[in-house]
């Protein structure tokens, strides 16, 4: 007899990758007749699909009646379409599951870290090229959500964005389900490894040890591009660049790193210096091409303070 969706959502919960992969395939039907009846026949209502299953496989653990996954699976994509009804402002996707979830939910990526199948999701990542995955990873993975602050990121117009997303998507749901029984590699490990490496960083920075963990961890020809100021090869701009962040009283706080194989995503927060509390951005993110275990490419990228979000996507 086959198993049950209360059955596969409960072995789903408890890392069994195969299982989720089983909900996904099982009410996908379901899923596209509601993003049709939403947004009409056409590419939205498939992009529509596939992003609901990527936010899935992220808050499956949070799923409290696992009886209830069809209707739960529904909602996600329901979410999903009515997010893309908004228009510019681009609201993240797990806003709209805030109702469903216990008041004290943790974080997305500790959801994530907590399922075996992330091991999973991260082999079907790597399958993608590196600027789908940048995208992917930025859009799910990080506080860079909004499709014009990925733009900025990635340095493209907001239509290829929306392109790069919209291929993914469907690339990413074809292999998740064609690879739901094979093993895979330790991400959580590769994840730890760079943000000791990141963290490491920051505090080597701040020992006045930056030069040494730059060539620990960075290529000798690095290449930078940086805001208000274009490309640029070597260690000695991003000493300088640490260097006048130190002397303002600048602090560095890393709050979440995303790796794959060939890329690597930090966050963290800026502190501004007590007697100068605007002098930067609330926090930044850096986008690192990673090649044999070293960076050899990397873009900075300023979160904006919030009314200057606002502004943006007004």
């Amino acid at each position: 007899m086959a198993d049950t969706d209360a059955d596969l959502a409960r072995a789903a919960q408890a890392g069994d990758v195969s299982s989720l992969g089983s909900l996904l395939t099982r009410h996908r039907p379901a899923q596209l007749a509601v993003a049709l009846s939403i947004l009409g026949p056409g590419p939205d209502a498939e992009d529509a699909v596939q992003e609901a299953a990527l936010v899935a496989l992220r808050r499956i653990g949070d799923l409290r009646d696992p009886a209830a996954v069809g209707p739960w699976l529904r909602m996600v994509v329901r979410n999903a379409c009515r997010m893309r009804l908004r228009g510019p402002a681009e609201t993240s996707l797990d806003d709209g599951l805030a109702l469903t979830l216990p008041s004290t939910e943790p974080d997305p990526a500790e959801l994530l870290d907590r399922q075996a199948s992330r091991d999973w999701v991260w082999h079907a990542l790597a399958e993608l090229t590196p600027q789908q995955r940048l995208v992917i990873m930025l859009r799910h993975f990080t506080g860079v959500t909004a499709y014009q602050d990925i733009a900025a990121v990635c340095g493209v117009p907001v239509g290829t964005v929306r392109s790069r997303l919209s291929e993914a998507r469907r690339k990413l749901g074809e292999s998740l389900l064609a690879t739901a029984d094979t093993a895979h590699d330790d991400a959580a490990a590769l994840t730890d490894t760079r943000r000791r490496e990141a963290e490491e960083t920051f505090a080597a920075a701040h020992r006045g040890e930056f030069r040494s963990a730059l060539t620990a961890f960075f290529a000798p020809t690095v290449e930078s591009l940086w805001p208000n100021r274009g490309q640029v090869s070597g260690h000695d701009f991003l000493i300088r660049g640490m260097d006048r962040d130190l002397s303002a009283g600048v602090g560095h706080a890393v709050t979440n790193v995303v790796a794959s194989r060939d890329l690597n995503i930090w966050e963290f927060d800026l502190i501004s210096p007590p007697d100068d509390p605007e002098h930067c951005p609330p926090g930044a993110v850096w986008v690192q091409q990673v090649t044999d275990g070293r960076v050899q490419r990397c873009q900075l990228f300023h979160t904006p303070r919030p009314e200057q979000a606002l502004a943006l996507a007004a």
